[in-house]
């Protein structure tokens, strides 16, 4: 069926950067949406970016745009996420999912529209 492993979580302080990694086995995601989540304590999780794939078109919640850029390389079955200029705000789990279905022409934003899912990866930024 297909698993989904991030990676590159850590503490970092303020302003820092991080690159996640999510990186299929199993199966190709090449032809799906995929796209980043976070979940921060006592909150519900929440869109952060998604990828297309055709040919790669981007989208991103207002709170990170400007910061975080989202890649694939299909070639490596993996995606990327890079965070610049963390901000406290930004610590959460972070979990990489996959749309339900291939070819899908819109990007969703609610998690319901995504049918595989990471183990996620602790992001944790410091003031």
């Amino acid at each position: 069926q297909g698993q989904l492993v991030e990676s590159g979580g850590g503490l970092v302080q303020a302003g820092a950067s991080l690159r996640l990694s999510c990186t299929a086995f199993g199966r190709t995601f090449s032809n799906y949406v995929m796209s980043w989540f976070r979940q921060a304590p006592g909150k519900e999780r929440e869109f952060v970016a998604a990828i297309s794939w055709y040919p790669s078109t981007t989208y991103y919640a207002d709170s990170v745009k400007g910061r975080f850029t989202i890649s694939r390389d299909n070639a490596k079955n993996t995606v990327y996420l890079q965070m610049n200029s963390l901000i406290p705000e930004d610590t959460a789990v972070y979990y990489c999912a996959a749309a339900s279905r291939p070819f899908e022409r819109s990007i969703a934003v609610t998690s319901d529209q995504y049918g595989y899912w990471g183990q996620g990866t602790q992001v944790t930024v410091s003031s």
